[in-house]
């Protein structure tokens, strides 16, 4: 499981260096390939294989050609698949760097079975203290001990 906060940058040359408690736990269960996509909203999605691959399955076994084309073009169509390099990092793709708003400082966040990459301004508009209110509404429907 993928959790954490990660405060990063993003070099000139569009690199990402993964934090060395991350590396080391996708090696250990996963492996250094990932797969770098657009992520819905204003973000980067970083996947494990295995994980893009059951997404995409199940992209592919849609039964709404319409749904199943636009998520082909936008999930599949944008995806890269790479390796962490030697020095820890991976290279984020223009176009998805464009897509993210991404530019310098950005934020990784551990999503359970995916990272999220936002640009960090953007992180902090998505969850400033106006949404600690939509955070106590989104834990009331948890069914905690």
């Amino acid at each position: 499981m993928f959790s954490g906060s990660h405060p990063l940058t993003v070099d000139d040359k569009g690199r990402l260096a993964i934090p060395a408690r991350v590396r080391q736990q996708l090696a250990d269960e996963h492996g250094l390939q990932v797969f770098i996509t657009r992520g819905p909203q204003t973000s980067i999605e970083i996947y494990p294989p295995a994980v893009f691959r059951a997404i995409a399955e199940q992209i592919q076994n849609l039964e709404d050609r319409r749904a199943a084309d636009m998520l082909k073009e936008v999930f599949v169509g944008h995806a890269v698949d790479t390796e962490i390099d030697k020095q820890g990092r991976v290279l984020l793709p223009q176009v998805l760097r464009k897509h993210a708003r991404i530019e310098h400082n950005v934020r990784l966040v551990g999503q359970f079975n995916r990272f999220d990459l936002w640009a960090e301004d953007i992180w902090a508009e998505r969850h400033g203290e106006s949404k600690a209110a939509t955070m106590i509404d989104a834990f009331a429907q948890l069914k905690l001990r």
